[in-house]
């Protein structure tokens, strides 16, 4: 009962409602910037990673065409240029087979983007679910509900990196996978910043 007592006592005692304004500042402060990464990261996968992965606008595909290939594009039926081109999602359905040989796998253009795309992505968003998973620590919440909040994330980037495998190497239809494993580090991500903000700011106690 003691121990009950005395581990209830150090989890009152280390949480953002008894926080100093300075450690709030600080924790606020990093909550926005990270917020603030978050949304660009959005921004980048919905530009680089969505949009090309269902169609690939006419004007983009022009604007990289060559003054030759502009004059072989007139040449060509109306029936070709109103295809539209279609991202690695359909990439199946819409790319010619080549002919020409494969360089080998680990020197393979997508297999060394997808390396240093797996690089920057594990770091960066490990980094902020190192930050976030600490702020999880500090809500006044249950051991097990803090344990799912720290865990959760890492789950769903791991997941997210492997559907850019997947999709790379196996099927563009992993490209679903993107959802459930960046939905889960969104929601929580959003989750973890609202309630401590709340709890730092709306339901502080009065420091004495």
């Amino acid at each position: 009962m003691k121990l009950f007592s005395g581990e209830q006592e150090i989890r009152q005692n280390m949480t953002f409602k008894v926080m100093s304004i300075p450690a709030k500042a600080l924790s606020t402060c990093i909550i926005l910037t990270l917020s603030f990464g978050m949304i660009g990261a959005l921004g980048q996968v919905v530009i680089h990673d969505i949009i090309p992965t269902f169609q690939t606008s006419a004007a983009s595909v022009e604007m990289s065409m060559s003054p030759t290939e502009h004059k072989k594009k007139r040449s060509v039926t109306s029936e070709s240029i109103a295809a539209p081109q279609r991202g690695d999602l359909f990439s199946e359905l819409s790319q010619p087979v080549s002919k020409t040989k494969k360089p080998p796998f680990y020197k393979a253009e997508q297999f060394v983007w997808t390396l240093k795309w797996t690089h920057i992505h594990l770091f960066g968003m490990g980094m902020i679910f190192i930050f976030m998973g600490v702020i999880s620590l500090l809500l006044d919440a249950s051991p097990k509900l803090r344990t799912w909040l720290i865990v959760l994330p890492f789950l769903g980037v791991l997941i997210d990196i492997s559907a850019m495998w997947l999709k790379a190497f196996v099927s563009p239809a992993f490209f679903w996978l993107h959802i459930p494993g960046g939905g889960v580090f969104a929601v929580i991500f959003a989750y973890v910043s609202l309630r401590a903000l709340w709890e730092m700011w709306a339901t502080s106690q009065r420091q004495k």
